[in-house]
């Protein structure tokens, strides 16, 4: 149940994501030049999609991350952890190449480079200040995730409301925190759409950028870390969910 939860929920929240890259990015797309804003809230509404969608099977994690991040603090075992990733992996995978079937039009009416629809890249290239800045936002992103579980907000994860505020959480990571790198918080999220641009017959020169890909990768998974270990000192003597 995890593998299929967490392959159809990371698919979607990519084709939402992913597909909000196109629309504002290719030409002959209507929403040609729509802007931040716009992406910001595409994305959102991905993780608002894809969580509701993956939560009875997998508990919506859709985000090596996350999964981490729970892991640490201790309401995910640790034996699921590859199977989660494993199939965030694939639906990320998956989900970009159903952005590249739904936008095949606009992708040969386009000049390139694509790689933009798919993956993220920093605006100033600096390891440290990028690794930075996605431990930082990952680490809101996570601690939030697993707040949700615990005392008087328990009641949010049983109604679903949980998966609105985190969705909600993540335009406002987008509005405050994305503009340095483009805000990835999530090493599937980034690492997959990279393999499926490299891989897709897309026109013209590729260049997948490899070497900045293991920054929205490390940096998210050493930030949930560290929202795992305060997680756990920190709501320990909270009862969890």
């Amino acid at each position: 149940m995890i593998l299929v939860g967490e392959i159809m929920g990371t698919a979607i929240l990519i084709l939402f994501g992913n597909g909000v890259g196109a629309a504002v990015s290719l030409n002959k797309s209507k929403a040609k030049e729509a802007g931040w804003v716009v992406v910001t809230f595409g994305w959102g509404f991905g993780v608002l999609a894809g969580a509701y969608a993956s939560n009875p099977l997998s508990g919506g994690h859709i985000n090596p991350a996350v999964t981490l991040g729970k892991a640490i603090e201790g309401s995910t075992a640790w034996a699921d952890v590859p199977v989660y990733i494993l199939a965030q992996m694939i639906g990320a995978i998956l989900g970009a190449a159903l952005v590249w079937l739904t936008y095949l039009g606009q992708f040969r009416e386009s000049p390139g480079p694509y790689l933009g629809v798919f993956a993220t890249a920093p605006e100033i290239r600096n390891p440290v200040q990028n690794l930075t800045t996605e431990i930082i936002a990952t680490f809101a992103l996570v601690m939030v995730v697993i707040a949700t579980g615990y005392g008087d907000n328990t009641g949010l994860g049983e109604s679903g409301t949980a998966v609105l505020i985190v969705a909600l959480l993540v335009v406002g990571i987008g509005m405050s925190l994305g503009g340095p790198t483009g805000y990835a918080i999530n090493p599937a999220r980034d690492l997959g759409p990279r393999i499926a641009h490299a891989l897709l017959p897309l026109k013209g020169p590729k260049d997948s950028d490899w070497g900045y890909s293991w920054v929205p990768v490390v940096g998210p998974m050493i930030g949930a870390a560290l929202a795992g270990l305060v997680a756990l000192g920190a709501y320990s003597l909270v009862p969890a969910a």
